[in-house]
């Protein structure tokens, strides 16, 4: 496993409080895949709540209400979007199935490894065209893009109203270093990303939609049979491959080939429009 880094942290939103103008779906349990392995409940708790800054600073997980942290961004729709964040062009992946697997491009050339996904460089309008237009059963999208320069002017505004204050609190509070990243996520529904950890502590935003995500602490490594870090898909489970000719996932494990994996136990939430997820680091 990659040894223990310093504490960073990022922000991550995903495409919606209760105030909005508009009609959400509902997100409904007979949707979502079954696993293996049992799971428990994220606390989900109000900001205000003084047990929020003990799980956060012990590093467990969390699911934090009225942070108003992205207030400013729920009216990113794929319209409003397509209208305000620019001429750039944005990384987006696509997938023959609902599975969107990380991989190194650096280290995937070195080795004769072949990608599940595939990245392109789309323009916003060209990617919204995509999902319109996207046959389900034959290849799925994602957008991953960093909120850096580039972006309209609106969006920009939109940024700096994020309520940045609790963010630097929770820095402060925690002795972590400065922010790394923000990133913009747009996913289409069913879409998966495997099992994976990153470096950094995260607060994961969700700006649409509702978004259910499961985590396993750090103590499960080991049944959960982590890539060497000289792999391409470093930092993501070995359960979850996926190669040209075999697909072993959390859907359906190989008990034989990852004996361990059949004592992994999970804790998983559904997050909503305004709620902020924290997902400790290498969790």
């Amino acid at each position: 496993m990659a040894g223990k880094s310093s504490k960073t942290s990022k922000i991550c939103t995903y495409e919606r409080p209760d105030d909005l103008p508009y009609k959400i779906p509902e997100w409904s349990r007979e949707n979502f895949r079954n696993y293996t392995f049992p799971t428990k409940e994220i606390p989900r708790l109000d900001v205000a709540d003084p047990e929020v800054q003990k799980l956060i600073l012990s590093e467990q997980p969390v699911v934090v209400k009225n942070t108003k942290l992205v207030n400013s961004a729920l009216k990113w729709t794929l319209e409003y979007l397509e209208e305000n964040i620019g001429s750039q062009k944005f990384a987006v992946y696509s997938s023959p199935d609902h599975k969107f697997m990380y991989f190194d491009e650096k280290k995937s050339t070195e080795t004769n490894f072949q990608p599940h996904t595939k990245c392109h460089r789309m323009l916003f309008t060209e990617f919204v065209e995509t999902l319109q237009n996207a046959n389900v059963e034959k290849r799925r999208y994602y957008l991953q893009q960093a909120l850096t320069e580039g972006v309209g002017k609106k969006i920009v505004d939109d940024f700096i109203k994020f309520n940045w204050a609790w963010v630097t609190e929770q820095q402060k509070r925690g002795g972590w270093g400065p922010l790394t990243s923000n990133l913009l996520l747009i996913g289409m529904e069913g879409n998966v990303t495997p099992a994976h950890y990153d470096e950094q502590q995260n607060f994961f935003t969700q700006i649409q939609g509702y978004k259910r995500c499961i985590l396993f602490p750090p103590s499960q490594f080991q049944t959960l049979y982590p890539y060497q870090v000289s792999h391409p898909c470093d930092r993501q489970s070995q359960v979850s491959l996926i190669t040209f000719r075999m697909k072993v996932d959390f859907d359906a494990p190989d008990f034989l080939k990852y004996p361990k994996f059949s004592q992994t136990k999970g804790y998983e939430a559904v997050v909503g429009p305004g709620e902020v997820l924290y997902i400790p680091m290498y969790w």
